[in-house]
């Protein structure tokens, strides 16, 4: 048997791997991952290596082949930590080795050794914003008994020797963070390591105060903007044991702490932790493994956990913790639903309804905020009657259909094509179109309103350049607008103690993005949407506008029912075989040639067919079809949607698939896998 081996596996040059023969005694003890000794170079001095592959055959090469001295044997390094989660990572959600290991092992750049030593400011641009936060940001609180019981149980398992994971379901404004801090103090006190991932979006000015104060120069923040030297340096000063806890997104999960003692992810709902290049890992599964392989302990927490952590929490897998009430002495917003059918019958056709305005007027005369959050996920190809809420779906799949540039209504997950009808089919109303506005129309519409009112909006275009975001946020906070209108963007855990009206404008346009996760995520954005109101000693109110109040997953945000919501969004997926009660892998094609994409989709359907034959297995099969947008960056893109209870099932099919690609000419064409995707295609 040969290898190929890798020598240094943090270096730039990662694609280049060396061939060695593995001797017959060593042939059963060597997989792909393998910490090995091989003699390198023109002295043939012994360095440690990595298996990345696996041959049977002897390779043609002009010379002469080395062998692999012996395994390495002794206890694991961090390296060999970060070389069975690749090799994991690789195995379960398909792709190269190589990209695997891109994805957990920081690549060297070439960093002054002086500099290395130092700290990375994870906000260099924002000076001026810095001195807008007063000293006492962050500064801890008093624990409440919910919150003391949660951190007492979370803290006893810390440095037990078992890894364990806890689901922390808090209330908005329950004081979540507070848990995460006395767990990272408890971590601390016990000489072990601590990483929090939190989205991206998430991670502002504020957040950075309140760890920073809380743990001084032992806190290190890592996020997209900073370079790859200063990720490299991020990643030594963990490794030579400089920093105690690692803030970030995503990435920050693949810090290379050697005494790991606890993970927390914060807001786990969130899609963000779900990669959407090669491997497409789902960070919750990977914190999962790293936990298991370092016995370290992992929290979850979130206001609208997912669902897939819900039921496992339910099923005894998960710790489940909750925290039912408000910190301080703030109490849960009030909320109604305002069915905007009604309004336009009574001749409003505003997108302001007539309760929503009063309010405003009402909160404006008392100088206190508001914001207006415009639910635009799912708005591409959304299509609606503004006089039923009629919205239509697939007959086959239960997912709203997405409007074409070609006039026909698609299903993106089994191809099923419908005709647009000018007239809605269900009611004849003429008002049957997409949905138009956006948030600089509002912004428009509430100076024309109400000119008197000061108006911040916040979405991609007002948070462009540097600063932005924060800046916003900060005027925001400092009370120099009185409205705060924005997308997805503003409900992402924003404290702002004057604000005590929230308005939710379209609450029910998420529920057509064309996925089986949409009843999730509308309630997740509604019930996020309601917990800035209300969140110091001011009640709050909260109003939501819908075109379908009869969506239960928006009386459930009214209610802040979560319990009701999960019951009802897991009996649905159970009747249509989705997950977190089946599995679901996409098989994503792409090419620059329609017909070598469409052709590729078919030859692959054809071997999921036949290793259906050869093993007897029984998998839900849809498509091949065009992608949610067939056409992207002149790409064209195909789906195939497989669906089996069994994980491991479908891991199979992805190896056999893999094989099938690398041996059969599909031509111009690449194929990927996404298991359990967040996202439509």
């Amino acid at each position: 048997m040969y290898a190929d081996v890798i020598v240094d596996i943090s270096s730039p040059n990662l694609d280049r791997a060396f061939t060695y023969e593995i001797p017959q005694h060593l042939e059963k003890s060597i997989t792909q991952g393998s910490p090995v000794l091989i003699p390198f170079g023109s002295g043939n001095k012994l360095r440690k290596g990595y298996v990345t592959a696996l041959y049977d055959e002897k390779p043609r090469v002009s010379f002469e082949i080395k062998q692999i001295d012996s395994v390495v044997k002794q206890g694991l390094s961090i390296e060999d930590e970060f070389m069975e989660l690749a090799y994991r990572m690789k195995s379960y959600y398909g792709g190269l080795f190589k990209d695997s290991l891109r994805t957990v092992i920081p690549v060297k750049k070439s960093v002054n050794k002086n500099r290395a030593k130092v700290k990375v400011d994870p906000f260099p641009e924002i000076s001026e914003i810095k001195k807008q936060y007063p000293e006492g940001i962050g500064s801890r609180l008093v624990l409440n008994d919910e919150q003391r019981l949660a951190a007492e149980t979370i803290c006893n398992n810390i440095g037990s020797g078992k890894s364990k994971t806890f689901l922390l379901h808090g209330v908005t404004g329950s004081g979540k963070t507070e848990v995460y801090i006395e767990a990272i103090k408890r971590t601390i006190e016990r000489g072990y390591q601590t990483i929090v991932l939190i989205p991206e979006i998430s991670l502002t000015y504020q957040t950075v105060r309140r760890f920073v104060l809380s743990f001084g120069e032992r806190v290190a923040f890592s996020h997209s903007k900073l370079s790859q030297g200063e990720r490299y340096i991020q990643s030594e000063n963990a490794k030579n044991g400089m920093i105690d806890i690692m803030i970030g997104p995503r990435s920050a999960l693949f810090t290379p702490f050697k005494k790991l003692g606890l993970i927390i992810i914060d807001e786990e709902h969130e899609a963000s932790y779900k990669s959407e290049s090669t491997p497409k890992y789902h960070a919750r599964e990977v914190a999962e493994w790293r936990a298991g392989m370092t016995n370290a302990t992992l929290l979850l927490g979130s206001a609208t956990p997912s669902v897939e952590s819900y039921k496992k929490a339910l099923d005894g897998e998960y710790e489940l913790l909750k925290l039912t009430k408000r910190a301080g002495n703030a109490s849960l917003p009030s909320a109604s639903i305002v069915d905007m059918r009604e309004e336009m019958k009574k001749g409003n056709k505003s997108v302001f309804s007539a309760s929503l305005a009063m309010k405003i007027d009402e909160r404006l005369k008392k100088k206190e905020q508001i914001m207006l959050f415009l639910n635009r996920r799912g708005y591409a190809g959304f299509v609606a009657c503004r006089s039923c809420g009629h919205v239509p779906k697939c007959p086959h799949c239960d997912i709203s259909l997405t409007l074409h540039s070609d006039g026909g209504l698609h299903c993106h997950y089994c191809g099923y094509v419908e005709a647009k009808t000018k007239n809605c089919n269900k009611c004849g109303s003429p008002y049957y179109a997409g949905f138009g506005s956006g948030t600089q129309k509002i912004e428009d519409l509430i100076k024309k309103r109400w000119p008197q009112a000061r108006v911040l909006r916040m979405d991609a275009d007002t948070t462009r350049t540097k600063g932005s975001f924060e800046r916003i946020l900060s005027d925001f906070r400092q009370e120099r607008a009185d409205i705060l209108i924005g997308t997805q963007m503003i409900v992402k855990g924003h404290d702002f103690a004057k604000v005590t009206l929230v308005g939710i404008l379209a609450a029910d346009l998420s529920m057509y993005a064309g996925d089986f996760r949409a009843g999730e995520r509308t309630y997740q954005l509604i019930a996020q949407a309601l917990g800035r109101a209300g969140r110091s000693e001011l009640p709050g109110e909260a109003v939501i506008q819908t075109y379908n109040p009869e969506q239960f997953c928006i009386q459930a945000a009214a209610k802040g029912d979560y319990e009701a919501f999960y019951h009802q969004e897991n009996m649905y997926r159970q009747l249509l075989g989705y997950p977190p009660n089946s599995n679901m892998c996409v098989i994503f094609i792409q090419s620059e040639k329609d017909e070598a994409a469409k052709q590729a989709s078919v030859k692959i359907k054809y071997a999921v067919n036949t290793y259906c034959v050869k093993t007897g297995e029984k998998f839900a099969i849809t498509g091949p079809a065009a992608a949610n947008i067939k056409k992207l960056n002149d790409i064209y893109r195909y789906v195939i949607y497989v669906k089996h209870k069994d994980y491991d099932k479908l891991v199979g099919l992805k190896d056999s698939l893999e094989y099938f690609i690398d041996n059969l000419n599909i031509n111009d064409a690449t194929v990927q896998f996404d298991f359990n995707p967040m996202n439509s295609y």
